[in-house]
């Protein structure tokens, strides 16, 4: 760990002195913690704010997919296949945690949501029993089960799933660990702080997944367990089906490394990342990179040619993410709203962004892979993304979704 002189003249360096102004005052394990953050600072990243372009895109085409007519039609053959995996224990699951419930009225981790009326269900019960239907199918064969979390809500998830008794999942096969953070700066690219001890930070994007993961020391387990594939999936989608064998068996028969569940748009300008080719690859393009013209082109059948939208539920192959460590995924540098304490220590709340955070985003780690497959599912069976409390993809609608599929809410 840096000791005080050592990090003063770091920050000297960087300009950003002001970082130890309220040294004197600090505890001692205060001192140390501010010290261990020093030391973990990326001044490469942080200074990248004075020069940051827009990340451009390459030459954009349409890509096949395997569609719904595909997958009924081979739907045997891909659940044998995929099932084979399972059964043989070569899967693993990664649930994407870190987020808070603010935005929806919860001052708790999201998962803990309870989107029921008058029963309980809770957004983490709900994704733990589908991932248990899965495993009673497989045999009942060992799927690990990875949770990151952030710094902010760690401690808060263990207790959940504790005092839930892991919601009938094995304990032995759960498995936290926690997001890597980001430091966040204001508009001069200075960085800010929280508290008068503490840098404001936040977690580094859901790109940054695997590499906390293997920080956390969980790689060995991995190889521990023979697997093969990873499948990483996100915590507000209740509707979701993870370790899906037939999802499986179609990225294996399709001969690639990694697959991504996409759904059919519901119109040309909803706001959903999309699967295309990008210079020759399999990438997703966001919407507000596709023009008019883009946007709204079909095919002969009036199908978009740029109309299947991502819903974060993507398996990879584990050799090929490993192989992709050395490699920097872009880092996407955000404008928010950050919580800061001035140099009074007084603390701010913005009403309006006033820095910059960075991020790493999980579609990146689609424009690595040699080949994605789009697989489509039905978007009323797989997809109530719960984001908001009102309105388009909320909790509203997403309850709406849920009694359609037959749960009594």
């Amino acid at each position: 760990m840096l000791d005080l002189e050592e990090a003063r003249t770091l920050l000297a360096e960087h300009g950003q002195e002001h970082v130890l102004r309220n040294y004197g005052i600090l505890s001692d394990s205060e001192k140390e913690s501010l010290l261990r953050q020093i030391e973990a600072l990326d001044f490469e990243l942080i200074e990248s704010v004075k020069c940051h372009e827009k990340q451009k895109t390459g030459k954009v085409e349409p890509i096949q997919f395997v569609d719904i007519d595909n997958i009924r039609e081979n739907k045997v053959d891909y659940k044998r296949s995929g099932m084979e995996v399972l059964d043989d224990g070569r899967f693993a699951c990664v649930l994407l945690a870190g987020g808070m419930g603010t935005r929806l009225g919860l001052d708790k981790p999201k998962g803990e949501l309870n989107y029921g009326i008058t029963e309980t269900h809770y957004l983490f019960q709900k994704l733990v029993e589908n991932l248990i239907q899965v495993r009673n199918e497989a045999k009942g064969a060992s799927i690990p089960l990875f949770i990151m979390t952030s710094e902010k809500n760690d401690q808060e998830t263990r207790k959940f799933f504790q005092e839930n008794d892991f919601f009938g999942y094995p304990s032995e096969d759960v498995f936290f660990f926690i997001q890597e953070m980001a430091a966040a700066v204001d508009y001069n690219g200075k960085l800010l702080m929280e508290e008068p001890g503490r840098l404001a930070t936040s977690p580094n994007g859901n790109g940054g997944w695997f590499s906390s993961l293997v920080r956390a020391g969980y790689l060995e387990e991995l190889h521990s367990r023979n697997t093969e594939w990873i499948n990483i999936f996100s915590v507000d989608n209740p509707l979701q089906k993870m370790a899906d064998p037939v999802f499986i068996g179609a990225t294996i028969a399709n001969g690639a490394d990694s697959g991504s569940k996409v759904v059919r748009k519901a119109y040309p300008e909803e706001k959903m990342g999309v699967m295309c080719l990008e210079d020759g690859r399999s990438s997703v393009i966001e919407y507000y990179e596709l023009s008019d013209e883009m946007r709204n082109a079909t095919d002969d059948n009036g199908t978009l040619l740029y109309g299947f939208g991502v819903i974060l539920n993507y398996i990879f192959k584990l050799d090929k993410l490993e192989e992709l460590l050395s490699k920097k995924l872009p880092c996407h540098i955000v404008e928010k709203k950050i919580q800061y304490v001035d140099d009074k220590n007084q603390l701010i709340s913005p009403e309006e962004p006033n820095g910059y955070k960075f991020e790493t985003l999980a579609v990146d780690v689609i424009r690595l892979m040699d080949y994605c497959v789009p697989f489509e599912v039905e978007r009323q069976r797989e997809f109530a993304p719960i984001k908001n409390l009102h309105g388009k993809d909320s909790l509203d609608s997403a309850r709406e979704l849920l009694e359609l599929n037959g749960e009594k809410l």
